[in-house]
């Protein structure tokens, strides 16, 4: 299989979290990271199809929004950064 290889930096703080997470995990560094990618890129597609429907439909109503979250246990909102 084909790599990507990249060089990332951290600081020494978020470097001790992530190999931490990584080693609880039982997946090594390099798979632990590609997943987080992975999740992290799957809610920006999300969050970017949820814009254009609602630009196209309206917002979603509370009732949605809450059977969402019921059905998902995941709140809307949840993975934009934090001043979002």
């Amino acid at each position: 299989m084909k790599v990507d290889k990249l060089s990332i930096s951290f600081d020494p703080d978020r470097g001790d979290a992530v190999r931490a997470a990584a080693y609880r995990s039982g997946r090594g560094l390099s798979g632990w990271l590609a997943e987080a990618a992975a999740a992290r890129l799957r809610a920006e597609e999300l969050a970017a199809f949820l814009d254009g429907w609602e630009s196209q439909h309206g917002p979603l109503t509370a009732e949605e929004l809450a059977r969402a979250t019921a059905e998902t246990g995941v709140p809307r909102g949840s993975n934009r950064e934090p001043g979002a």
